[in-house]
């Protein structure tokens, strides 16, 4: 079954479910060469800033972001967490990562665990912080002209999850990481592109294909696949304490308005990540300025 297929299910069994969630509960923070390498590579690439860091509550938080182009957010927020706010976050992904078991296994090993229902409960009752994008694997392929804009459409369990648990969301912004590419092609024109015939043919698109899933054509920094060094900015706003739900479910006008809160939250931060940005432009080196052209 294609990986993007609308049925894919790679938890539908109880025993993977509960395999996978023993295995989320088993990870480790990531410590050694390995963190302190993709540390360095993430500082010297990326210089990522991060504003906002004494907002953070003293407790485990639910993260909740923008999501960038191929998801590479997370292979600079991972580093910054562990080695700059001391924390370590488990981001929720998308099924499709965890279709290829070798590739699932890989990313529960460093952190990350598909974003069902029932690993956030487990994860949040051993007190652990977690990261979701709403916008999902839809946001992290969106095409060039809907940069920096929230992609939820009528998601809210997130904000169900974390209010049964009592959990306090932290909302943050990303700018960088959606500029690491431009798009040569966006994912939306490949079905009715000659790629997207070779694709059919080759069998790697179908009918049951999910399109919104379809990532753009990258070109990188002077039209190689390596990622544009476009520094980073990462701001945390104010957090939303949900305590006072633990144990039950908003009502859906409490969940709309819980879920706007965040949304603005996130929205202030895009805004005065880009103007601050904007601000130090100037101030960065002849490579980096080239190398983003």
């Amino acid at each position: 079954m294609p990986i993007f297929d609308k049925d894919n299910q790679p938890l539908g069994t109880e025993q993977a479910l509960a395999l996978h969630i023993e295995s989320a509960l088993a990870a480790r923070p990531p410590r050694g060469a390995a963190l302190e390498t993709s540390y360095k590579i993430v500082k010297t690439l990326f210089d990522p800033v991060v504003l906002g860091e004494h907002k953070l509550p003293d407790k485990p938080c639910l993260f909740v972001g923008n999501h960038s182009l191929f998801a590479l957010d997370g292979w600079v927020l991972g580093p910054i967490f562990l080695k700059e706010l001391n924390r370590f976050v488990r981001g929720l992904g998308d099924k499709f990562l965890f279709t290829v078991a070798a590739i699932g296994d890989t990313l529960l090993r460093f952190g990350p665990v598909m974003g069902h229902p029932d690993v956030c409960a487990a994860l949040m009752d051993a007190g652990e912080d977690l990261m979701v994008f709403p916008g999902g694997a839809h946001e992290a392929v969106k095409p060039t002209r809907q940069m920096y804009e929230l992609q939820w459409k009528e998601r809210y369990g997130f904000v169900k999850l974390a209010a049964k648990q009592g959990y306090t969301i932290m909302p943050f912004g990303v700018v960088g990481p959606d500029e690491f590419y431009a798009h040569l092609m966006e994912g939306e024109d490949i079905p009715h592109s000659s790629l997207g015939k070779l694709l059919r043919r080759a069998g790697l698109l179908d009918d049951n294909t999910r399109a919104d899933m379809l990532p753009p054509i990258p070109r990188g920094a002077l039209g190689t696949l390596f990622p544009r060094p476009q520094r980073c900015y990462i701001g945390f706003g104010n957090p939303v304490d949900l305590s006072e739900f633990k144990g039950r479910t908003p009502g859906k006008r409490q969940l709309q308005n819980i879920r706007q809160q965040v949304a603005d939250e996130i929205d202030t931060q895009l805004g005065e990540l880009l103007i601050a940005r904007a601000r130090n432009q100037g101030n960065e080196g002849l490579w980096r300025r080239f190398l983003t052209l």
